[in-house]
Order: structure tokens, then C-alpha cells, then sequence
């Protein structure tokens, strides 16, 4: 089995290291992996300082250098910010990138530069990394499992810090061997998986949620957050934003421990108990969430898994301005909606994981809103269906034209008149069908009473047997 294992471990390695060197430059957050998206101008309240705080670790860099690089009113404050960030830890050569990036904004990089702060941050690495695998070697003498295990943490969280992922995941890898506890199992996997959404390597990422989720032992409430929320960010990536809403506000889980009743304990996950600040922050998942939601869902999945659940509404409650856009939506108030969309669009389009998705979902919660506004009505008015859009009447024309080329809303446009008129089948013909329908239904069942009761008439029913005997067609019977 342990040769097995380690086979297994190598091709997954393996699998890590050749996307890691084929789409790192392009895949690390923060990096060059937007598209070319449009300048983004946040809202006149966003304040860099309070939103970054909400992070911790690399991230924070990450998203520095994404908003420098695609918000030019925040553009020399988070460049100043960036590099303040990139030097209180010990990758040297995203200091290098963040001088770069200031390069004719904050000045040459040589002015910028701290020489002395590289020569002593590297000189440290280099010591550090030397030190840790002689400790390692000197724990594979003495075959202590554990210390092995943990030897090999050590270094991939070392590798990690200095930016060399592909290291890191090779070191985390290493350690499936040595795990013997559940726990040992989750923090190796949830280790993989943060190096993966770093890297930008989602299908890693599912493999070991996968693997997490399939523990023998009851998973922490933390864990399972960080698991749901990766997961949600993979299939945000990939765009299947339904999933990724399934994921974001399902923060709570089943306990082993069952109520009278047989009904599974669930417990809710605590914004605060997440702890996942060092890849996504409790308002992101708040945000993530509902937006897919109603990009995605109908009323009735947006009321039960979203307004009335609790444990979601926990994360709500720390984004107001969501709140108030997801009740205005399933209470049709649209114009309200509509405005509070667009408050709240300059600042999550700064997010880096949700920026070029903004477009797309607000296209698709813009088209939910029409179509559950038109439902209800044989014809609508579009001067007052215009006005409760806040647009006008030309611009909803071409919005509805599309949606009835889609068939998403089946209707007709008088563009003289300026009404919308609901299609619905010839109900005639439709009347007709049915009872031609019921007319069939009626003659078959009155052939079948009619043959049943000649069948009893003339005394050709089979009788059950009682007793023990053997059952019909049996070749005893014969004796």
C-alpha cells in the first residue's frame, strides 16, 4: 500500500508541477490573468485600507497589485501600499515584480529599490531552507513518522512564503505517507488546495476538496467552510455560477449526532470561525454567494436557501448593501435593485477572483429581473415596464427582442403601441387535445371494467391458494 501511495503521490506531483510551469506566470492571483477588462472606478465610500484589512497573508499583495493594475483613481495609493506589503514577508521576487509595476508611477524601480532589504531577506531564505532540510534527512534516519510529517510541512510552508509553489505542493504532497490521523489528511489537502488557488490550478483544487470530504471522521466546521468556499471559487472560474452559489451559501453541515426524530444536526458556520481571510474573507462569501444566487436561481431556491437560512444571513449581515439588493429583487422592487447594483459594481469589480464575472452576472440577474417581472401579465406596457427599470423605452425593446429570441420570455412586441403582449398556445386547440385525450383515456378504461366483468361472469378468475403449498407452475403440482 505505501508504494502505491507514493506512486500516486509522484503523479500528482507530477500533474502539479507541469501546469505549475506551464500557467504560473499567468495564473498567480494578482498576476496577468485578467482579460482585458475596462478601468474600474470604485464607489466615492471605498476606502483600500478597511478592505484590505479584511485579508491576510499573500493575498493581501495579490489584490493590491490587481487593483493598481485595473483602478487608476486607487492606482498610486495601492502601488505605495503593495510595495509597504511585499516587504513585511519574504518573497523577493514579488518585491522585484512590485518594483517593476511602479516603474514611471512611483518613480524609476533603481530609487525605489532596497538592496540591502533583498541581500538579507535572500541570505535568510537560503539559511532557513538549508536548515530544514538537513532536519528533515536527520528525521528520515530515525524513521519517526511524525517528525517527518512535520518536517516536510515545514518545508512546504517555507517554499510557500518565498513564492516557490511548485516546491511547496511537491512538500505537501510528500506528506500523504505520513499522515495517520484525519487531521493530518485535511491539513494536507486543505495545504494543496490553497497552493492551487494560487496557482490557478482549479482542478487540482477539486481533487483534494474530493479527497477532504471523504474523511471517515466528522470534519471540523471550519474545515468544512474552507472547503465549501473553494470549491465555490472553482466553479466560479470555470463560470458554472449555479454551482459555485450551491457552494458559497451552504455555510452550515450535518452533525453525526441525530435528534429523536431521525432528522441529522445541523450546525451553522460562523462568519468568524471561516478563517479563511488568507484566500477569501466572509464578505467575499456573502458577496460570491449572492450574487450567483440570483444570477441562478428561482424564487422559491432563492427564498429557502438564501433569505430565510440562516447560516447564510450570517455573512449577509456583514455586507448590508447585498442584503438590501436580494431583498429588493424577490420583493420586485426593481428600480431600488437596479440602483443598489450599480452603487455596489465599481467596488466588486476590484475583486480579482470576481471581477470578470461581474459583467456576465449582472447581465443575468438584469434578464431573471425582466422575465419575473413580465411573468405574471398577458400584455405590460413598456413606458411603465421602462420606468420601473430605470431605462428607457428603446433600450428595453432590444433588451426584450432578446430574451424572445432566446425563448426565454414568450411574448410578441407591438413597437407601434409600445406593448408587450404574452403568446399562449391556441387554447381552442389546446381544449380540444384535451378532451380528445380524456375521450381516449375513457373508452380504454371502460374496455378494461367491461372485459373484467365478463372474466368474473363466466367464473375465469385464478384464485390465491391458501396454505403452504408450492407455488403455481411448480412441477410437484402434478403429483
Amino acid at each position: 500500500m505505501a508504494g502505491s501511495s507514493s506512486s500516486v503521490a509522484a503523479m500528482d506531483v507530477e500533474e502539479g508541477v507541469k501546469f505549475g510551469l506551464a500557467e504560473l506566470s499567468k495564473s498567480v492571483p494578482g498576476g496577468s490573468t485578467e482579460e482585458n477588462l475596462p478601468p474600474v472606478t470604485p464607489s466615492p465610500g471605498f476606502d483600500l485600507e478597511s478592505y484590505i484589512s479584511n485579508y491576510t497573508g499573500r493575498t493581501r499583495a495579490y489584490r493590491l497589485k490587481h487593483i493598481a493594475l485595473w483602478c487608476p483613481t486607487l492606482q498610486e495609493e495601492a502601488l505605495r501600499m503593495l510595495l509597504h506589503e511585499v516587504q513585511t514577508g519574504q518573497n523577493v521576487q514579488l518585491y522585484k515584480d512590485a518594483l517593476e509595476l511602479c516603474r514611471d508611477k512611483l518613480g524609476p524601480p533603481e530609487k525605489l529599490r532596497d538592496q540591502a532589504w533583498i541581500d538579507r531577506v535572500q541570505e535568510n531564505n537560503d539559511k532557513t531552507l538549508e536548515k530544514l532540510e538537513v532536519d528533515l534527512c536527520q528525521h528520515k534516519l530515525n524513521s519517526i513518522k511524525e517528525k517527518v510529517r512535520m518536517g516536510h510541512n515545514d518545508l512546504g510552508h517555507h517554499h510557500y512564503n518565498v513564492g516557490s509553489l511548485n516546491e511547496a505542493l511537491k512538500c505537501y504532497v510528500r506528506t500523504r505517507d505520513y499522515g495517520t490521523t484525519t487531521k493530518h489528511q485535511t491539513d494536507m489537502c486543505l495545504n494543496i488546495i490553497k497552493v492551487g488557488i494560487e496557482m490557478g490550478n482549479y482542478s487540482h483544487v477539486v481533487n483534494y476538496i474530493n479527497k477532504a470530504e471523504q474523511a471517515t471522521e466528522q470534519l471540523e466546521g471550519s474545515v468544512v467552510g474552507k472547503l465549501r468556499a473553494a470549491s465555490g471559487l472553482a466553479h466560479l472560474d470555470s463560470s458554472k455560477y449555479k454551482q459555485a452559489a450551491l457552494k458559497f451559501v451552504s455555510m452550515k453541515f450535518e452533525v453525526t449526532e441525530q435528534q429523536d426524530n431521525n432528522r441529522p444536526v445541523t450546525k451553522n458556520i460562523h462568519p468568524d470561525d471561516l478563517a479563511f481571510n488568507q484566500v477569501i474573507a466572509p464578505q467575499d462569501i456573502a458577496i460570491y454567494g449572492g450574487l450567483c444566487a440570483l444570477a441562478t436561481f428561482d424564487r422559491s431556491e432563492l427564498s429557502a436557501k438564501v433569505i430565510d437560512d440562516v447560516a447564510f444571513k450570517q455573512f449577509l449581515e456583514l455586507v448590508p448593501d447585498m442584503r438590501e439588493l436580494i431583498f429588493d429583487f424577490y420583493g420586485s422592487r426593481y428600480s431600488s435593485c437596479l440602483a443598489l447594483m450599480d452603487k455596489i459594481k465599481g467596488d466588486v469589480s476590484l475583486d480579482m477572483y470576481l471581477g470578470k464575472h461581474v459583467e456576465t452576472l449582472y447581465d443575468n440577474i438584469r434578464s431573471r429581473a425582466l422575465i419575473q417581472y413580465f411573468t405574471p401579465y398577458a400584455s405590460v406596457k413598456m413606458p411603465l415596464m421602462a420606468q420601473a427599470f430605470s431605462t428607457t423605452v428603446e433600450d428595453l425593446q432590444k433588451e426584450l427582442a432578446q430574451l424572445i429570441m432566446k425563448k426565454e420570455i414568450k411574448a410578441r412586441i407591438d413597437s407601434h403601441n409600445k406593448i408587450v403582449f404574452a403568446s399562449h398556445a391556441d387554447q381552442e386547440a389546446a381544449t380540444y387535445s384535451s378532451a380528445l385525450q380524456m375521450g381516449l383515456e375513457y373508452e380504454k378504461r371502460t374496455a378494461a371494467l367491461l372485459l373484467r366483468a365478463d372474466l368474473i361472469k363466466n367464473d375465469l378468475c385464478i384464485r390465491a391458494q391458501r396454505g403452504m403449498g408450492p407455488p403455481r407452475g411448480d412441477p410437484r403440482d402434478e403429483d
